[in-house]
């Protein structure tokens, strides 16, 4: 069975806005939404509201820095070499998981940092809002055909 989708969703003002970008958008929303749902729980002792917005704004950093870094290094490597600007040319694609695995790492371990936590309590709290973000992000590569 062959799928074949158009990777344009629809053009705002001009300009194209692609299927792969608005699932990022429903996978950080979704994120988002479970960390607020975590703060009701008894998950969220000590958490708050500006806390679960700084850790998905810094680990949505590590998601698209640390996967536009890791493809290049892991998979692109020789363009690079050759044109180091290339890292900058988002819009002609390249997104790694390994790399994007890297960034949300770093970015939990500078929440570590910033909000005096545990690594693990902060990894703890950060895991259940990653599953959505994945599946969200297998429906891109399912309709760019990757």
């Amino acid at each position: 069975m062959v799928v074949d989708f158009d990777p344009v969703a629809f053009h705002l003002f001009g300009w194209p806005v692609h299927w792969y970008g608005l699932m990022y958008l429903c996978g950080f929303l979704a994120a988002w939404w479970i960390g607020r749902l975590q703060l009701k729980r008894p998950a969220g002792r000590g958490w708050t509201a500006q806390m679960v917005d700084d850790m998905l704004f810094y680990g949505g950093l590590g998601v698209i820095l640390g996967g536009r870094i890791g493809y290049v290094l892991f998979y692109n490597f020789g363009a690079f070499l050759d044109d180091p600007l290339m890292i900058f040319r988002i819009w002609q694609g390249g997104m790694s998981f390994h790399g994007g695995l890297l960034g949300v790492l770093a970015a939990l371990w500078y929440c570590h940092r910033k909000f005096g936590k545990r690594y693990f309590e902060i990894v703890d709290f950060a895991i259940p809002m990653i599953p959505l973000g994945l599946g969200f992000g297998r429906i891109g590569n399912f309709i760019n055909g990757e």
